[in-house]
């Protein structure tokens, strides 16, 4: 998957601020790649990252 210079500095943030775990990580990718294929876009870009991002459930205090 290709992702630009702002999408992997937006993933690199969400990695840090929300303490995702790897697993967490590939499945924000693969949605953003679905989200990507959706659009009919070759690329992985920023909004479709941040779409994903947005997906995950919030974790319980």
């Amino acid at each position: 998957c290709q992702v630009d210079e702002a999408g992997r500095s937006l993933l690199k943030a969400a990695m840090r601020q929300l303490a995702m775990s790897a697993r967490a990580f590939h499945r924000i990718l693969k949605l953003a790649r679905t989200i990507a294929d959706l659009e009919g876009s070759e690329r992985i870009e920023t909004h479709h990252l941040a779409e994903a991002i947005q997906y995950r459930p919030r974790r319980r205090a």
